[in-house]
């Protein structure tokens, strides 16, 4: 077992909790939501060339519009169809927006536009060059599409067959670029709107090139394909969108891009074709590679700005310390506790392998597919609609899922190692807390990777909650929740073609023990496995070892432990940590297959005094900085391994899955997790 040192002055989950709640319900009275969780200090500005955009004064801050809806409003208005707070600024009225437009705005639930759309609407449709950056999930794709469609709509109509695209829209997967042709689509019933993209048929695309397009959206590689046999023309573009432009003009797809526009970026061209450029991330290389696209008068509209969170701040932030063996496990734990049976979570892996073998992992309980290059672009359909749908509850993915996807009421997002880059984390994070809903991001990292958390701390404008591996008792709270859950879904005829059977059960079991070993079954926990809240370490429990006087070193608790267990309790103690303040010390014990818990075991033996005090932790305690990174260099556990393939068919098993039905999404925030 392992023992640890703690600070005394440890606050409660109970305390932290209502904390949380009134944090919350301080802050519903003053933030905007659609500016993802606080009034949006924007910057809109023109300069000569694009460049990382200047820090405006307070004052000219102030003049610019705070976000549209609230949390509530907007949960309202999408779901229940009930009328949130009006916006003035944001009313269709202010905008040369056409009444078809309107309903069919109204038909996906949009009543006024978002914030980076008010800004941006009338720079777009008066045809200048704009670069747009806003936080993940705040309405970027119709910040180009409203005012391009409107614009097409408002020229004379041109219903030529064989008619070459005036819009060209570019995306960097195949997945974002669907979405993006969709959201075209449901704004217009009048213009040709097509996508192209690798792993699909040629023949339709073709079809359509000989109809006539209006709108063309696709992925580059499929788009050039069509440039480079001579059946696509795009030399009457009047438009281009570069969608995720940090990643479009980045080295995976800059030579792409570069082919498919110089057609229409001539030089000596008189009339260059008007260059939207949106993304949630923009390193100030963009503005370096983006010159040679934009005119000479550009608009930049910043919504998150250099000294505010560039991550969206409806997302709580959690980390939790896992060595890569135990990953797997633990990320069936946090699923069952963040987000429960009946909510959507979406899993970030490194490698391919990875997405694959834990989706089909034992430990995740929900049912899960995997999501990633190597699978076929029709199946990879089938999965996210199918995951949109909920049909299954969560989505094991590479970075294909990370930018623009737009997947409803995403509860949870788990990363399994903090990413190489900053801007992944922010796109990964954005899956969730999207349109107004508060959404958890959990990063698992190990001790060596400390470091990367900090600088995605410091880049993104975050601080990471360290949190423990959800408890046995965690799991059992949620798991006996989720099995109330499915009960209230059974049909009342079901219910009774099985009155005989439970009669008969209560008589030979007793109504209580007939329940609950029902209760165990239908919620899947019918085996726990207790874990250190510190390494998440499976077969230890973390105690707390309180000391009223200030320690110098361990070994002065190592002898008021002796003193009253005995020489031989150091071989159940894996290890001993000072927490922060040194009157407190965190014990990690091994759990005996022959005691229930060592934790027990110890307490019933163990009598608190006058001088020391043994309790069984609850939630993960604050260590000493020098202490934590001295005792994990010596500590097996997290030595010796870099970034790395995890493995995780081997852990736990792979199996079936058993499928969840049955109630609306269950999203918990972190004080509503584990307040019981």
């Amino acid at each position: 077992m392992e023992v640890i040192i703690i600070v005394l002055e440890h606050v409660s989950l109970t305390e932290i909790s209502v904390q949380l709640k009134k944090k919350k319900k301080k802050k519903a009275n003053v933030e905007d939501v659609m500016g993802n969780g606080e009034p949006d200090k924007a910057c809109v500005s023109a300069v000569d060339t694009p460049g990382p955009s200047s820090e405006d004064s307070d004052s000219e801050r102030e003049k610019v519009c705070t976000s549209l809806y609230s949390s509530a409003s907007v949960q309202n208005e999408l779901l229940w169809g009930q009328p949130f707070r009006q916006n003035p600024k944001g009313a269709f009225s202010n905008f040369r927006i056409s009444q078809n437009t309107i309903t069919l705005l109204r038909a996906r639930g949009v009543s006024y536009l978002f914030d980076i759309q008010v800004k941006t609407f009338n720079s777009v449709y008066d045809g200048k060059d704009v670069i747009g950056q806003a936080r993940t999930g705040t309405g970027k794709t119709f910040s180009f599409a409203v005012p391009l469609v409107e614009k097409l709509q408002s020229a004379a109509e041109d219903r030529r067959r064989g008619r070459a695209p005036k819009v060209l829209v570019l995306a960097p997967t195949r997945e974002l670029a669907i979405q993006v042709a969709k959201d075209f689509k449901d704004v217009t019933r009048r213009l040709s709107v097509t996508c192209f993209y690798g792993g699909s048929s040629y023949n339709p695309q073709l079809e359509a090139i000989r109809n006539g397009i209006d709108v063309l959206v696709g992925t580059p590689g499929r788009i050039r394909d069509h440039l480079q046999n001579n059946k696509l023309d795009l030399s009457q573009l009047k438009h281009v969108v570069l969608d995720e432009v940090d990643q479009m003009l980045d080295m995976g797809f800059a030579e792409q891009v570069e082919e498919i526009l110089s057609l229409s970026y001539k030089k000596d061209a008189e009339e260059k074709p008007q260059t939207l450029l949106f993304s949630a991330t923009c390193p100030s290389w963009v503005y370096d590679v983006a010159k040679k696209y934009m005119r000479a008068q550009c608009i930049h509209v910043d919504l998150i700005g250099k000294k505010t969170q560039k991550a969206a701040t409806t997302v709580e932030h959690l980390a939790i310390a896992c060595h890569w063996s135990q990953r797997a496990s633990v990320i069936g734990d946090v699923v069952q506790v963040y987000s429960g049976s009946h909510g959507r979570t979406i899993v970030f892996c490194e490698t391919k392998r990875d997405a694959t073998e834990l989706s089909m992992n034992a430990s995740i309980k929900q049912s899960a597919q995997s999501l990633h290059g190597d699978i076929p672009q029709k199946q990879r359909e089938i999965t996210l609609k199918g995951f949109r749908s909920g049909t299954f509850e969560v989505l094991v993915a590479t970075n294909v899922a990370a930018r623009g996807l737009d997947i409803p009421e995403v509860d949870l997002v788990i990363q399994c190692s903090p990413p190489n880059d900053v801007e992944s984390y922010i796109h990964r994070s954005g899956r969730t807390g999207r349109a107004g809903r508060t959404g958890i991001c959990i990063c698992f990292y190990q001790r060596k990777e400390e470091s990367q958390l900090k600088f995605v701390e410091q880049k993104a404008g975050i601080t990471f909650k360290r949190v423990g591996v959800p408890t046995a008792n965690d799991i059992i709270q949620s798991s006996s929740k989720d099995a109330v859950r499915f009960l209230d879904s059974v049909p009342a005829v079901a219910v009774g073609y099985f009155r005989e059977a439970a009669r008969e059960l209560i008589e030979q079991r007793g109504a209580e023990e007939a329940l609950a070993a029902a209760l165990a079954h239908i919620s899947g926990a019918t085996s726990l496995e207790q874990r250190s809240l510190i390494s998440s370490d499976a077969g230890f429990s973390t105690m707390i070892l309180n000391c009223s006087q200030e320690m110098h070193n361990i070994g002065f608790a190592w002898r008021g432990l002796k003193e009253q267990l005995g020489e031989g309790i150091d071989e159940h103690i894996k290890r001993m940590t000072f927490l922060k303040g040194r009157t407190v010390l965190a014990v990690r014990s091994r759990v005996s297959l022959a005691e229930a818990c060592v934790s027990v075991s110890l307490q019933d033996r163990w009598q608190d005094g006058g001088r020391w005090q043994l309790s069984v932790a609850t939630e993960l305690p604050e260590m000493e900085q020098s202490m934590r990174q001295s005792s994990e260099r010596s500590s097996g556990g997290f030595g010796g391994r870099g970034r790395r393939s995890f493995g995780f068919r081997g852990n736990n098993g792979s199996g079936g899955r058993r499928a969840r039905g049955g109630g609306a999404a269950q999203k918990r925030s972190f004080s509503q997790a584990f307040d019981y």
